[in-house]
């Protein structure tokens, strides 16, 4: 399904080569300021230009088409979306009958029987995630005052990272990286236990960004290595401040007072420079595949921004929900 959340929800819609894409929010709650450049710094960080992007730049003006009046919410759901313009989807037409290895090309074809839109990877683009981002700075007017932000902490198990990226440029390869979300001012009590805990709502909004393959909360797995007495965080107050935070923030499935911190782990970029093998559906044979197009060397660079947008996403539903 391309829907998620109980009182905040968001559906995803468009592709990446196709007319637009774009994001519907139920839930927003009427009469919160909502003006055009509030977008701007948040659409610019995942924006495609710095070394190791894709040459692939869009205009990404968001289109408010309801939901919206005035200058305020309506209560209504709120649409957002965004025309595609710069898109070369002749670069595309091998990737109809070979997919690329590392990407969803075979296993859309499979799901969809050979409909899906394969240009510049169709709805399973990265380029979606525009959508996330819109959605995530409604979201964080919501959650306001909690201040949530993301960094890149390495490439390639490099903290190196530029040296790390132009040396996969240089390749025509592709890399990897590590990406750390904090979030501040979160109160005592959101989540529930097991199935919505908060690790679990923020783990499977994350892992609907392409190209997440992991996600660890607080010590994460390190914690596999650690005594309990290492691990454990004592309590400092009635706050719930602890001396450390293994737990990241979470106890039980709900925030307990202190930051919130995971890490996600970013793959490489599945479209590279180098020739590699793969299946061709129309001769059955496996053959060489050449990849054309615009693509990310780092697509890891761009998705801080993606990160914050899925937390505050999350924080501002269970905001909803325990308000």
């Amino acid at each position: 399904m391309n829907s998620f959340g109980r009182i905040f929800r968001i559906s995803l819609f468009g592709e990446s080569h196709g007319a637009a894409i774009g994001v519907t929010i139920d839930g927003v709650p009427p009469g919160i300021a909502l003006a055009l450049s509030d977008f701007t710094n948040d659409i610019r960080r995942r924006s495609a230009g710095a070394k190791g992007t894709t040459p692939r730049v869009e205009d990404d003006i968001p289109e408010i088409v309801s939901g919206w009046f005035n200058g305020f919410t309506t209560g209504s759901p709120l649409t957002i979306l965004f025309r595609n313009a710069n898109t070369q989807s002749s670069d595309y037409e091998n990737i109809a009958k070979i997919p690329r290895p590392g990407h969803a090309d075979f296993v859309a074809h499979k799901r969809f029987g050979g409909f899906n839109d394969y240009r510049g990877g169709g709805h399973f683009s990265g380029r979606v995630t525009l959508a996330l981002v819109v959605a995530g700075v409604v979201a964080k007017k919501i959650v306001s005052p909690i201040d949530i932000s993301a960094t890149l902490i390495s490439v390639g198990d490099s903290t190196n990272i530029e040296q790390t990226i132009a040396s996969a440029v240089d390749q025509g390869n592709s890399v990897g990286g590590l990406v750390e979300c904090k979030a501040n001012g979160i109160p005592v009590g959101w989540g529930e236990p097991f199935f919505d805990s908060v690790e679990s709502v923020i783990a499977h909004l994350a892992f609907a960004v392409p190209a997440i393959k992991g996600i660890e909360f607080g010590s994460g797995f390190a914690a596999a290595k650690m005594l309990g007495s290492q691990h454990n965080d004592p309590i400092l107050d009635d706050t719930g401040k602890t001396v450390t935070n293994n737990s990241g923030g979470i106890i039980g499935g709900l925030t307990n007072g202190n930051e919130l911190v995971f890490r996600v782990a970013v793959k490489p970029t599945s479209s590279i420079s180098i020739k590699q093998q793969s299946y061709n559906f129309e001769s059955g044979k496996v053959e060489e595949l050449e990849v054309k197009g615009r693509h990310d060397v780092c697509i890891a660079l761009r998705v801080p921004v993606v990160i914050e947008a899925i937390t505050a996403i999350a924080m501002a539903d269970f905001k909803m929900m325990f308000k």
